[in-house]
């Protein structure tokens, strides 16, 4: 699979919140950088504002198929 590019920018968080965050990535064993990332696409998916994923063909897919034939 193909990496993702990325995109970097600078985020200014009050002091508190930046805690709060590091404190809960520590607790999810992600870094403070990643548990953002999480944040945000949860936000993103929870608002239905990702773009849909195609998906691929499994082997139950190919099972059906070839039943239906």
């Amino acid at each position: 699979m193909a990496k993702k590019a990325t995109k970097s920018f600078i985020l200014r968080v009050d002091s508190d919140t930046m805690d709060a965050i590091e404190k809960w990535a520590a607790d999810e064993f992600r870094s403070t950088n990643g548990q953002l990332q999480w944040i945000i696409t949860e936000a993103l998916r929870k608002a239905r504002r990702l773009p849909k994923k195609k998906r691929e063909p499994d082997q139950s897919d190919d099972n059906e198929t070839i039943q239906s034939q």
